[in-house]
């Protein structure tokens, strides 16, 4: 992984940067080939990943499969796949014994389900990379309101090429790129996770307030845990 320093100095060239113009700094820069994008492949999650295609289409993009997506995300990641010609999605599974442990985990310890189904395996494959690129916006509020574009958390790079997109900058370029919608979001569904901890929205609602509602929980981990660590010592 990089150190401090190195972090430091991606912001100072790269800090001024968004969105495409990002992107390309990182992908076809100093870091190339060791980059990934992480995806959920949810409501938002074309806008990225039309613009990684843009500038790589063979970037490695991190999905993860926790055995309790809704068929709809795990069509749309076909799907996108597909329409914008990406060719290394990279499907990342809890193992056997997780899954075991994790049944019906979600009724009971949300968090503890989260780090088994995601957190402990994409810390796993967070050790092959020096910076993972993910689609997170301040807009969607709560622990993303201070988001910066370039961070280091818990060991790894974490760059937001959105972080300062706007809901109307979204919607714009799912309508001028012509980029299609994940089912779900006619339904009211604005952030998509697994199906047991994900409901519509209501108006006047945030995007993330669909998410483990009723809990004080915001984030399944991913974003927030050490992964810089084993994946077995979480």
């Amino acid at each position: 992984m990089m150190d401090v320093v190195s972090v430091q100095r991606l912001i100072a060239a790269c800090g001024h940067l968004d969105g495409k113009d990002l992107l390309e700094a990182v992908l076809l820069g100093d870091l190339m080939g060791r980059v990934a994008v992480t995806s959920s492949f949810g409501a938002e999650s074309a806008v990225l990943l039309d613009l990684v295609a843009q500038v790589d289409p063979a970037t490695p993009v991190i999905f993860l499969d926790t055995g309790e997506l809704f068929d709809e995300t795990v069509e749309y990641r076909y799907q996108l796949e597909r329409r914008l010609g990406l060719t290394n999605v990279v499907v990342v599974k809890p193992t056997p014994e997780e899954l075991a442990e994790a049944e019906d985990l979600w009724r009971a310890d949300s968090d503890r389900c989260c780090e088994l189904r995601k957190v402990r395996p994409l810390a796993r494959i967070a050790k092959g990379y020096d910076a993972l690129v993910d689609g997170r916006k301040r807009a969607h509020g709560a622990e993303r309101q201070h988001l910066s574009a370039i961070e280091e958390v818990g060991g790894v790079i974490k760059i937001s090429p959105l972080a300062n997109w706007s809901a109307e900058e979204v919607e714009t370029a799912f309508k001028t790129r012509d980029l299609p919608r994940h089912a779900l979001v006619s339904q009211g569904y604005r952030s998509i996770g697994c199906w047991p901890c994900t409901r519509p929205t209501a108006e006047g609602e945030s995007p993330r307030a669909g998410r483990w509602a009723g809990q004080a929980k915001t984030e399944c981990g991913i974003h927030t845990n050490d992964l810089g660590r084993d994946g077995a010592g979480l």
